[in-house]
């Protein structure tokens, strides 16, 4: 592992370090519910100002390692092209929004100019990421933790696209939790103009809402049953259907019917975790209980979506809120030695797997490291 490795690890060290600054759980339910109760102040104290200066900083640290970033990631070159190739009004598989924005970035600044490109969408997933955190993380520094240590800040730096639907769809959960279904889809309909999977969510989420409302009744078998045999016995139509909107997957490199045993296993230990203490964490915290269905819906897709190529992008969209629904639970765990055990082994085992996957970023395909940026190099 060469020098600029160093980036990202500091880049961990020096955002977590202003995240450990912001107390952000008091202001959480107030984000999320849009509104201000009976007897409840909407002004601007100290700590909020504290907690804003610190998230201005984060902010200012991720979007700039993302938007001063040249020929990092094994798409980049690939996106200039296909920037080329949308100011010369030639076909490209990337939707209408973001082909809409690339050619009003290089109208401006010129053609064949990617750097302002790169910059815009870094700024924007940037931002859905830290709104996000801002909004629902009611323990910032381990949310921001688990957003850097599981990848998904870091994978944007490839599949631009994709990784901000993903910023959008994690921002759009609030409304979800707040009941406000119409912004929810707006929203969603918005990171669709970017990538068309985030549609996705939207039945996904407003079911997942509705169970951790009602619980799971016997009567919700009648629908779980058809619809795992479907995942069992209608493999070749769901392809046929999948391949009809994304044509290029058929028989690329990643329709390989491999499943990510890693991404399982961090399922099954997060929803352990969740079953051992759902009493006190779960049964009566309506956010963690959506959260936790979405971990449940997504083990799902891990486990038996092997056949879908890019079957984790489908996944991600639900199990991404390990980042809120880890801290969360250990927020409601009762100090003792058991609360230590779970805390220290978290870190552990998310840090452990940051580094693993700070090794894997040199691969041919992956291609985040060695970090290079348009200031220096």
């Amino acid at each position: 592992m060469e020098w600029s490795a160093m980036v990202y690890i500091l880049l961990v060290v020096f955002t977590v370090g202003f995240a450990l600054c912001i107390r952000n759980r008091e202001y959480v339910p107030m984000h999320v519910k849009g509104a201000y109760g009976p007897g409840e102040y909407p002004g601007f104290c100290r700590e909020q100002a504290r907690n804003l200066v610190a998230e201005t900083g984060i902010y200012i640290l991720l979007a700039g390692v993302s938007a001063c970033r040249i020929a990092v990631g094994n798409d980049y070159w690939v996106y200039r092209d296909n920037f080329k190739l949308i100011m010369q009004e030639r076909h490209v598989s990337s939707e209408l929004g973001f082909n809409l924005i690339v050619r009003l970035i290089q109208t401006i600044f010129g053609y064949d100019k990617y750097l302002p490109v790169f910059g815009f969408f870094s700024l924007l997933t940037v931002f859905f990421f830290v709104k996000a955190l801002h909004d629902q993380a009611e323990d910032y520094a381990p949310a921001l933790f688990l957003l850097l240590t599981n990848g998904y800040y870091f994978n944007s730096l490839n599949s631009v696209r994709y990784y901000l639907a993903l910023a959008i769809a994690l921002y759009a959960a609030k409304y979800v939790l707040r009941g406000d279904y119409a912004k929810f889809i707006l929203w969603v309909l918005a990171g669709a103009i970017f990538h068309k999977t985030i549609l996705l969510v939207i039945p996904v989420y407003l079911v997942a809402a509705y169970l951790a409302k009602t619980g799971f009744r016997k009567w919700h078998l009648l629908i779980a049953v058809p619809g795992g045999a479907l995942l069992v016995f209608g493999q070749d139509l769901i392809r046929k259907i999948l391949f009809r909107i994304y044509p290029f997957y058929e028989a690329s490199a990643f329709d390989n019917g491999r499943l990510s045993y890693i991404n399982i296993l961090k399922c099954l230990c997060v929803l352990a975790l969740c079953v051992i203490t759902y009493k006190s964490t779960i049964k009566d915290h309506f956010t963690n209980r959506f959260y936790f269905i979405l971990q449940l819906f997504g083990l799902i897709v891990f486990c038996c979506g092997g056949f879908i190529p890019e079957a984790s992008r489908i996944a991600y969209y639900m199990v991404a809120f390990q980042v809120f629904l880890l801290p969360g639970v250990l927020l409601r765990m009762k100090k003792g030695w058991f609360k230590t055990l779970c805390t220290v082994g978290i870190i552990a085992a998310y840090g452990g797997y940051f580094f693993v996957m700070l090794y894997r970023m040199y691969d041919v395909n992956i291609r985040l490291l060695p970090y290079l940026n348009w200031i220096f190099n």
